[in-house]
């Protein structure tokens, strides 16, 4: 598993424990262990102008996930990308400043905020939304799960 990770944020972050939790959460949904994903941090500004660039949104977001083409997904051991190459997931960007102050209103460290975050831009990348109620339940409950397990085999 390939997973590249720039940290342009200026804050300090555990970019060991976000690809730790990105590759636990990949390996627990079985994805193709040739898999390519980038992880970039960014900061409030730059945050500001994709959220609103990309997704018409006003001021920072903490999460944003860009998908490469739906034909380069590999949604598991099933299934191979076209050619036998490997899949590239996409990009998932995620804003420290943004996840500190949610960590605060959660009663949650920044570090766990942002190994949230990296889980929920995965299970984007590999086609979960929330739009729905049905599909929130989906998916924050799949959330809930790979944290937890990642957590129980990284407890401090």
């Amino acid at each position: 598993m390939s997973i590249e990770i720039a940290n342009e944020s200026g804050a300090e972050v555990d970019t060991d424990a976000v690809l730790a939790v990105a590759r636990h959460a990949l390996d627990e949904m079985g994805v193709n262990p040739l898999a390519e994903l980038s992880v970039l941090l960014v900061d409030v500004d730059y945050m500001t102008e994709l959220n609103h660039r990309w997704m018409g949104g006003d001021g920072p977001t903490d999460v944003l996930a860009f998908p490469m083409d739906e034909g380069s997904v590999d949604h598991g051991p099933g299934e191979t990308a076209a050619g036998g190459e490997p899949a590239l997931l996409g990009d998932i960007v995620l804003c420290p400043e943004v996840a500190a102050k949610q960590a605060v209103t959660a009663g949650h460290r920044t570090a766990d905020e942002l190994h949230l975050l990296t889980v929920h831009g995965v299970l984007h990348l590999l086609g979960y939304d929330h739009a729905e109620p049905e599909e929130e339940r989906e998916m924050f409950g799949l959330q809930a799960r790979l944290l937890a397990s990642w957590r129980s085999a990284h407890s401090r």
